[in-house]
This record gives C-alpha cells, structure tokens and sequence, in this order.
C-alpha cells in the first residue's frame, strides 16, 4: 500500500538510520583510544561465514558500520536523498524491510563471490587466512539497493553528476551498476571496495519489485 500522508524531508525510518550510524561511528572512534582498546569493526563488522570472528549479528550490524568519515558521509548524504522518496511513497514498514534485505542480498553476494573465487594475486595457501581476516562494513549495499528502487520509480527525474551534468535516474542507475559490474569483474587487488555488494544490492531489489509485481502488489 503506497503511502499518502504530507512529504516529509526527513521521515522517521530514514532519520533513525542516520542517528544509529553516526552514533556506531563516533563510539568505533572513542572505543579506538588506548583507554578502552574495543575494536567495534571486528565486532560488528561482516565476517567470512567460515572465519573464527564471524557471529551471526553481523549480518545486520554491518550494514551501521563504517571505515571513515567521507565513507559514511557519502552513504548517509545518499540515503537520505534517495530513501526519503521511498519512504514517503512507501510508508515506514515497506522501506525499512527493503532497506534490510537488500543489505543481506548485498552480503550474502559479495561472500558467495568470494567462496567461489580465487583471489588475485594472492597466494594459494593464504587465501583461507585472507578471508578470516576480511570484514565488510557500510550501507552501500542496502544504498544500491535504494538506487535501484529510485530509477525504477522514479526514473525520469533528473539527477546532476558533479552537481553540473544532468542525467535521468534511470540511467544513472543502469551506468552505475555496469560501473561496478565492471569494477568488480576487473578484480584488481588493490581495490578494497566491495563491489559484489554493491551488486547484490542491486540484485535483491530486482527480485524484491519482481515478487512485487507477481502479487500484483503496488509500489
């Protein structure tokens, strides 16, 4: 059921989810000092299912956490930006369920990818200890899936790259996508960016408005 109460610039889903990611970041600093010696990242953050630091909490805390400060300004800047139109044409309930979901789509793909692939440039031997030690942190994964949601709703709105070029969303979402298809394909070792992730984002909300549409459910 689409949701027909006034706009609102920040609705409650959204503005929860920028309160508890703020606060999870300054606590990861302060937890950081030599007083307390708490690392919140490898508590929180995602694990590989088969390492000795995975728990099943982090399944969803991950999606809170974040590695620095442009990386959780960008994440949050675009979450309110693009989840408040889905918020406000949802309802509270629908976007929150989809916002998680697509978290988990985002990293049940990026570890599923991994399971199966070697890495590069790394030795055979020091790929198990390569994936115990890694850890996934950030909203990108449930954001890709909030870009997805975006272009298909609202697909001809026009965004502004560089706050100069403007593109229609639809378009913007499909070069986005390729981007990281493309990225996460070239499978450079130095990259650090979870691309799979970004994709499995994407991914999950394809099958979620999919199921949508087979229930003849508005969205």
């Amino acid at each position: 059921m689409l949701n027909n109460h006034r706009f609102q610039i920040l609705p409650p889903i959204v503005k929860n989810l920028l309160i508890i990611n703020v606060l999870l970041f300054v606590a990861t600093g302060v937890l950081q000092a030599p007083i307390f010696n708490i690392d919140l990242t490898h508590i929180l953050g995602l694990h590989y299912w088969k390492s000795d630091l995975f728990n099943p909490w982090q399944i969803v805390t991950y999606m809170f956490m974040h590695g620095d400060l442009m990386h959780i300004l960008f994440n949050m800047l675009a979450v309110w930006m693009f989840g408040t139109h889905l918020e406000n044409r949802w309802g509270s309930k629908r976007f929150l369920n989809y916002y998680l979901i697509t978290g988990f789509g985002a990293a049940f793909l990026h570890y599923l990818i991994f399971h199966f692939h070697t890495l590069p440039n790394i030795p055979v031997g020091y790929q198990d200890l390569w994936m115990q030690e890694s850890v996934v942190v950030g909203a990108s994964g449930s954001l890709f899936g909030i870009l997805l949601a975006f272009g298909v709703l609202f697909p001809n709105t026009l965004l502004y790259l560089y706050f100069a070029i403007p593109i229609k969303a639809k378009y913007f979402v499909i070069g986005y996508g390729l981007i990281e298809l493309f990225s996460g394909l070239s499978n450079n070792p130095n990259d650090n960016v979870a691309h799979f992730a970004h994709l499995g984002g994407m991914l999950f909300g394809i099958i979620i408005f999919g199921y949508w549409k087979l229930k003849n459910e508005y969205y």
